[in-house]
Formats: C-alpha cells, structure tokens, sequence
C-alpha cells in the first residue's frame, strides 16, 4: 500500500481554470471512478489551497502497488485530466511530498487495501 500526500504549486492567473478542472471531476466521477480501478487507487482526494499570493493543489491518495499510470490510461477521463494538468500546474515549482508518520486505517479496511 502506497499512502501520498503532495503539494502542487497552481500557476498564475489559472484559478478560474482550475474551478472548471475540480468541476470536471466532480460532474465526470461515474468515468473518475472507472479508471480508479485500473490504477489500483483505492482513494483519491484532491485539496485547494490558496495562500498568499499562490494557490496550491494537494493530492491525497492510498493505492495499491502495481496499478497503471495515469498517464498510459486511455481513458478519455483521464487525458482530459492530463489537459488540465498541462495549463495549470507549475512545472517550475518542485513539487513537495509530506511523508506520513502514522497511518490509522481500520483493520477491517485494510485487509481490503492489499
């Protein structure tokens, strides 16, 4: 089990760009959820942060070992996300992983999370 937390930098003047990427999520996740499965992604969660003069994007997941990229996915969810990613998130700010120290998941859902 794979568990991640990462802080992405959103680039300027992207936010309302954003607003339309998180709605697509959400109005899309019948299809999200679809290609979930292939990944071996058990949950995914997406936080917005704005601070400052930055908006910040943090992706929360726990998957299993082995799953597909998203990025070989051929799903049109999927390359439609990638878009998104393209024009909003800021290459040029190095994305930065918090490391987890403690992991409480019940024992009755983790003996699914294998």
């Amino acid at each position: 089990m794979i568990i991640e937390l990462t802080k992405f930098r959103v680039k300027d003047g992207k936010s309302e760009k954003v607003d339309e990427w998180l709605n697509f999520l959400n109005n899309h996740m019948d299809r999200v959820m679809l290609t979930l499965e292939d990944e071996k992604m058990y949950v995914e969660s997406i936080f917005r942060l704005k601070e400052d003069k930055n908006e910040y994007l943090y992706w929360y997941s726990i998957q299993g070992k082995g799953g597909q990229s998203v990025e070989d996915s051929d799903h049109w969810v999927d390359q439609k996300h990638l878009e998104y990613w393209e024009e909003c998130i800021d290459e040029n700010f190095m994305p930065i992983d918090l490391n987890p120290e403690v992991s409480m998941i019940s024992k009755r859902i983790s003996e699914f999370l294998v």
